[in-house]
């Protein structure tokens, strides 16, 4: 069985990302990207499916960090009998994808299991796996269909029904050197790596860039924190960043709330790039404009709301039916049917991107500006319609408040860019329909009675997406239309401190189950309560929500406040980026 959501790690190459058990398990692992099929899949079922186990043999205690400001992983296993300590990396991507392990003897003598099996697919093949001489030195190889594994050695596991395992005794002073490495099975197989130099390399090259930051405020550490996990989720050659690792790790335990996040959605990207971009980290902004610009190329009307981390475009969701699930949440997804959804709010949170990094120098080239002409002047034919809204609900569409919203800052942003950048465009059409919009959304997204937008012009029911009315400058955060939907979402949304997204027994969403607390909404609550003028009671609810992130410093999607327990996947960039956005706000907000 796989641990709790809260029990993991995660290392990664911006390229892709393991999840490492406080046990020394790798339950999942993607090869050579995030949206590749898992070779190691332990996660949504049991060991059968795939793991690499590196940990003690016997009962043991653990503690994990993070070194420095870097995504190098030490776990410290204190036995009775004595202490190991394990270093896991993935050297930073240079063309090649790696998983290298390090352990050492710190005192006594510890006993450690290492177990390989390799399950290419998702877990479903298993492999035609061999010893061979490379390079003058014993590997194992894995091989199935156009998938290569090889795994280097101190010490190599040996054959058992299936399955490689090992049992050896580590004592003071000893080092030991581990590596898994993927290459196309047609390829010729690459050298080994300098395991001891590339961690090095690895960790100074982190830290590096994360003295960068440019954030000085009192959440500094969570903020750097957040900083780099949102870097290894961006893909370093391409420039896609990816929701999440992991796919299906489940919302509502037992449930069908279960869905694919390992692909670049445009909302969530954009809102990793203001991040980024609040913090000083300026190329960044240029990698994902230039990302951006090759998956969207082509007919504005084909937008699509999210992309594979190379800009392809076919996401189609299928079931896997081989696997269990996490905790027997099924069904297990990969790809995603909200490819296909209407999401008028995406344009919205690219603009404001978009105009964000313009404001901070970064220049447009012709086909950029072009671009984004295009996808406001498509925008200004259909923004009217209804759509799926923020939360990909998969029940009728509807005219949510939260989209127009995002409508709004579309056309606000592309007015400025004429008005202060001196950008060619349609300005008066866009101002007019800036104008429009705004109008409609006072007018009918506003409950005048109860003091509170609504979630969606046909319903009473509220949405804490609301909450970014004040944020993306559609109204003042001391505006009486604001301060009375802070109140309405703190009566109607907060379960034991934390907010959900909206009621689901409302139906909206077309689903069954339930689910829990959405941390960014609780983020945003704080950047709301920070420019309503709340600033203690937004730094209270920020000191509540920094003891929720696991023992390295990782957020998930949802949290059980009950329970303690993390759900969703994980690590999610929506939690962290809010994060950021809510240290910044209240930071500001305190003076």
């Amino acid at each position: 069985m796989p641990l709790p959501i809260e029990d993991y790690a995660v290392v990664g190459d911006t390229g892709t990302a393991a999840l490492i058990g406080r046990d020394g398990s790798v339950d999942w692992m993607c090869l050579p990207r995030f949206d590749s099929p898992a070779c190691f899949a332990a996660l949504l079922g049991d060991e059968s499916h795939g793991r690499w186990l590196l940990g003690p043999a016997g009962e043991f205690r653990c503690e994990r960090r993070y070194v420095g400001h870097s995504s190098v992983l030490e776990t410290t296993y204190t036995t009775d009998t004595g202490r190991v300590l394990v270093v896991d990396a993935m050297p930073i991507n240079d063309g090649r994808a790696d998983l290298v392990r390090q352990v050492q003897g710190v005192e006594g003598t510890v006993t450690m299991r290492h177990e390989w099996r390799v399950r290419f697919d998702y877990g479903r093949i298993r492999p035609w796996v061999h010893r061979s001489e490379l390079f003058g030195a014993e590997v194992i190889n894995a091989v199935a269909g156009p998938d290569r594994l090889i795994l280097r050695g101190s010490r190599l596991p040996h054959a058992t029904d299936h399955v490689h395992t090992d049992e050896f005794e580590v004592s003071a002073g000893d080092e030991l050197f581990f590596s898994t490495t993927w290459v196309a099975s047609h390829h010729d197989l690459p050298r080994p790596l300098e395991i001891s130099g590339r961690l090095t390399h690895t960790q100074e090259a982190t830290e590096e860039w994360a003295d960068r930051c440019e954030y000085h405020g009192p959440y500094r550490e969570a903020v750097l924190r957040s900083l780099l996990t949102l870097r290894l989720l961006t893909h370093g050659g391409t420039g896609g960043i990816v929701a999440a690792p992991t796919t299906s790790l489940p919302e509502d335990f037992g449930g069908e709330r279960n869905w694919d996040y390992r692909f670049c959605w445009l909302r969530d990207a954009a809102l990793t790039l203001e991040a980024f971009l609040a913090c000083g980290y300026r190329e960044e902004a240029r990698l994902w404009r230039d990302w951006l610009l090759r998956a969207v190329a082509g007919d504005p009307a084909d937008l699509q709301v999210m992309y594979q981390v190379d800009g392809a475009r076919d996401l189609t969701e299928r079931e896997l039916d081989h696997l269990p699930g996490y905790e027997g949440s099924r069904p297990v997804r990969i790809g995603n049917g909200a490819v296909r959804q209407r999401q008028t709010d995406v344009l919205g949170e690219v603009m404001a991107a978009l105009h964000h990094a313009r404001m901070l120098g970064l220049e447009e080239s012709d086909d950029s500006w072009a671009l984004q002409r295009a996808l406001v002047d498509e925008l200004a034919e259909h923004w009217d319609e209804p759509d799926h809204g923020l939360w990909e609900v998969r029940g009728p569409t509807r005219h949510f408040t939260h989209s127009r919203v995002m409508v709004w800052v579309a056309f606000d942003r592309a007015v400025r860019a004429v008005e202060e950048n001196g950008l060619p465009g349609e300005v008066d059409r866009w101002r007019d329909l800036r104008d429009k919009v705004h109008a409609e959304v006072l007018a009918q997204g506003y409950d005048g009675e109860r003091g509170t937008f609504t979630q969606a012009y046909d319903t009473a029911a509220l949405d804490a997406a609301l909450l970014v009315i004040p944020a993306v400058g559609f109204l003042d955060g001391d505006d009486p239309r604001v301060l009375g939907t802070i109140r309405a979402v703190e009566e109607d949304l907060v379960e034991h401190g934390l907010l959900l997204r909206y009621r689901t027994e409302t139906g909206v969403d077309g689903l069954g189950g339930d689910e829990h607390p959405f941390l960014a909404c609780s983020f945003w609550l704080v950047s709301a309560y920070a420019l309503a003028g709340r600033v203690d009671d937004a730094r209270a609810l920020m000191d509540r929500l920094l003891e929720i992130p696991n023992d390295v410093g990782l957020l998930p999607e949802e949290y059980d406040p009950v329970s303690g327990r993390f759900a969703g996947n994980f690590p999610q960039a929506f939690s962290h980026l809010a994060l950021v956005s809510a240290a910044i706000k209240l930071e500001r907000a305190a003076g």
